[in-house]
C-alpha cells in the first residue's frame, strides 16, 4: 500500500507524524511518498494552512493526527480488522 504524505521542509507536524508512520510500519506494511506542497501550486493551493495531510487512498487525513485513528485507517486501507 502506498500513502502519500503533502508536507514541506521545516514542518515540525510533518516530522511527528512521519515518527508515527515508521512505527506503525513495525505492524503494517506500507510505503509513503512525501509530496512537497512548495514544489506544486496546485498543492500549495489546496493544502497550504493544513499540513501535514495524509492520503491513504481516497481518504484525506488532516490534522491534529491522532496515532490510533491513523493506525484504524491504514488497517482498513488494508482491509484488517480493527478494533474499536
Amino acid at each position: 500500500m502506498q500513502l502519500t504524505l503533502y508536507t514541506k521542509p521545516g514542518c515540525h507536524l510533518c516530522d511527528l507524524l512521519k515518527a508515527d508512520l515508521a512505527g506503525l510500519q513495525r505492524e503494517i506494511s506500507f510505503t509513503v511518498v512525501e509530496r512537497n506542497i512548495e514544489a506544486d501550486p496546485a498543492d500549495y493551493e489546496r493544502f497550504r494552512y493544513l499540513i501535514p495531510v495524509l492520503a491513504v487512498g481516497e481518504t484525506l487525513l488532516y490534522p491534529p493526527h491522532d496515532l490510533m485513528q491513523v493506525r484504524r485507517a491504514l488497517l482498513d486501507a488494508a482491509g484488517r480488522p480493527t478494533a474499536r
